[in-house]
């Protein structure tokens, strides 16, 4: 089983919770569901998460709610531990560059805080 994690900056604001916070009801249900699938399912549908390519090991999590999609970005930090660090409403085809940009800078500060505490 994995786990989900949400990026925090080090004044404590998480990017992910707040982007669900903007949600309706049933939209943030729907993401609940997916990311339900991600922790307990041990083969997870592409449908739902897959490793974006020409990225620095940025995987993302996607959900369709009706006529909206939704992308939830994050990394593998071990094995069973997933943490996602930007979410946005996806209006075009590709996943936005600067959407990637960000979630691997979030990385890189995830990566570079956690090294100080070993």
């Amino acid at each position: 089983m994995r786990k989900i994690q949400f990026y925090r900056t080090t004044s404590g604001y998480c990017p992910v919770e707040d982007f669900l916070d903007s949600l309706s009801g049933k939209e943030a249900q729907k993401v609940a569901w997916v990311l339900q699938l991600i922790e307990e399912l041990d083969i997870i549908p592409t449908k739902y998460f897959k490793k974006l390519i020409d990225t620095n090991a940025i995987w993302e999590v996607k959900i369709k709610f009706g006529s909206n999609i939704f992308r939830i970005l994050g990394f593998l930090a071990s094995n069973n531990m997933i943490v996602l660090n930007h979410a946005f409403q996806k209006e075009t085809q590709k996943t936005p560059k600067s959407a990637i940009k960000l979630a691997e800078k979030r990385k890189q500060d995830f990566i570079n805080r956690e090294r100080k505490y070993e």
